[in-house]
């Protein structure tokens, strides 16, 4: 053995052997009769020991080099490690009762918890843990995130897995508070996820509620829509029908028909005064008097187009009613009855819509007070400072161990070098070590005559194509 401190150590080395040799014949010697079993042990131990401790001492500089290169490889080692992020919140379960609710029916007073503690429901909190371990929320947070890309998986359970041994979920015991904490590489996304951890929580907890608010809101709502149907088909009816019969408004149309016809009768009536005045003095072929009955004639013909004429035909609901562009007095009546049918239906389908509106307002409200949400203690923050990993402690970690396998090594080749070269033992490490170098030798000489031929085949070829280009 030779120091790497050079000729200085080569006394302490010859010291050392001649300790160990010494040792070795002394712990070999017969047992006197003035020394006991036991203590002959001890002294056997402690010779040994302090031998072992003054070789690790003269091979110190070993020691000193290996605790370097220790020291080089865990500081390399721990900036190759990705560095990783904690982001955590706080969260207050909702009252036991409404979260029994989710696990059992309604029950009334104090024998909701007691049944929610038969049936495995022992408290909010680890309800609230089990909803955000369940599958449903993973998937959701999977999709989310796009956290397959970021994991850098492809199976969906591969990455659920990865998603649960990031994330941690805590209960302490007295309070009941869940302490949520996701670990990820970037810090933004670790305080997103947890943020999505409390919102998917809350909706899924809404859709599992299962309270009376709850049925009703969700019966009405489903009514809501099929009344609202209802009043557009009834809508698109009365406009249809008003559109094809120019009937906006019968009772409207009608009085105004009514002062119509009214007012054009005393129009009339003016107009055959005057025409009997004028007669007494001028003749029928008189211009004057050929006016007046003009404007008689056509007074009449616009009062008998204000009044129509009834042909006894039944009204035919979905077609246009009369030839004419307006309705006359004597066809008003007629529509009137289709008329307000419909306007009355459309007026039913909007006081039942109101009326399902305001229930459905007050169904909401209700659940709200129901639904159990959860309260967020502690928002989550984006972290300023890694979580992992603990570069002091892998230095640390690393050095050490370099310096004890430096103390393995010093000590297992000065072992092995005081084995009896005739060993059966030592006879097959030599083999076995003789046969490794051999392989290796052989595989290091194939590489080197593999790149040499490579090389020299590359050389020719562009020396061919050198002189062909010239």
């Amino acid at each position: 053995m030779q120091s790497p401190d050079g000729t200085g150590s080569a006394a302490e080395l010859m010291n050392a052997s001649k300790l160990l040799n010494t040792n070795d014949t002394g712990l070999q010697a017969p047992i006197q009769d003035d020394v006991s079993f036991p203590e002959w042990n001890g002294r056997q131990r402690q010779a040994r020991g302090l031998a072992n401790l003054r070789l690790l001492w003269v091979k110190r500089q070993v020691t000193l080099h290996w605790a370097i290169a220790g020291c080089c490889a865990a500081i390399l080692l721990a900036l190759v490690i990705p560095k990783q992020y904690v982001s955590t919140s706080k969260l207050m379960p909702p009252e036991r009762q409404s979260a029994s609710k989710l696990a059992v029916q309604e029950l009334t007073g104090g024998f909701g918890s007691m049944a929610g503690d038969l049936l495995g429901v022992s408290s909010s909190g680890e309800l609230l843990v089990a909803v955000m371990r369940s599958r449903t929320v993973e998937d959701r947070m999977i999709n989310k995130f796009n956290l397959k890309k970021v994991y850098r998986v492809g199976l969906q359970q591969k990455a659920r897995t990865r998603l649960e041994v990031k994330t941690s979920f805590s209960l302490q015991p007295k309070t009941g508070i869940v302490v949520l904490s996701v670990t990820d590489s970037d810090p933004q996304r670790a305080a997103a996820m947890v943020r999505a951890y409390v919102e998917e929580l809350d909706v899924l907890m809404a859709q599992l509620n299962n309270s009376s608010a709850h049925r009703e809101r969700v019966f009405l709502q489903d009514r809501l829509q099929i009344v609202k149907v209802d009043m557009e088909t009834a809508e698109k009816e009365l406009s249809e029908f008003a559109s094809k019969n120019a009937a906006m408004g019968i009772n409207e149309q009608v009085r105004v028909m009514i002062e119509s016809t009214a007012k054009l009768q005393g129009e009339l009536i003016a107009a055959e005064s005057q025409l009997e005045e004028v007669r007494q003095i001028y003749t029928d072929s008189n211009p004057r008097v050929r006016s007046l009955q003009a404007r008689i004639s056509e007074l009449v013909n616009q009062q008998k187009q204000l009044l129509g004429t009834y042909s006894g035909k039944s009204f035919a609901d979905g077609e246009a009613f009369g030839r004419s562009s307006f309705l006359t007095l004597r066809q008003l009546p007629i529509l009137g009855v289709p008329y307000e049918s419909k306007f009355r239906k459309l007026k039913m389908e909007e006081a039942v819509y109101e009326t399902l509106r305001a229930e459905f307002d007050s169904a909401k409200v209700q659940e709200a007070r129901e639904n159990p949400y959860v309260q967020v203690l502690d928002p989550p923050e984006t972290p300023e400072r890694q979580s992992f990993p603990p570069r002091l402690l892998i230095i640390a970690t690393g050095t050490g161990c370099a310096v004890i396998l430096s103390g393995v090594w010093i000590l297992g080749v000065a072992r092995w070098r005081e084995i009896d070269a005739q060993h059966a033992g030592m006879v097959l490490a030599r083999e076995i070590f003789g046969t490794v170098r051999w392989r290796i030798a052989v595989a290091a000489a194939n590489t080197a005559e593999q790149n040499y031929r490579s090389s020299k085949s590359g050389g020719s070829t562009g020396e061919a194509t050198k002189a062909r280009s010239a």
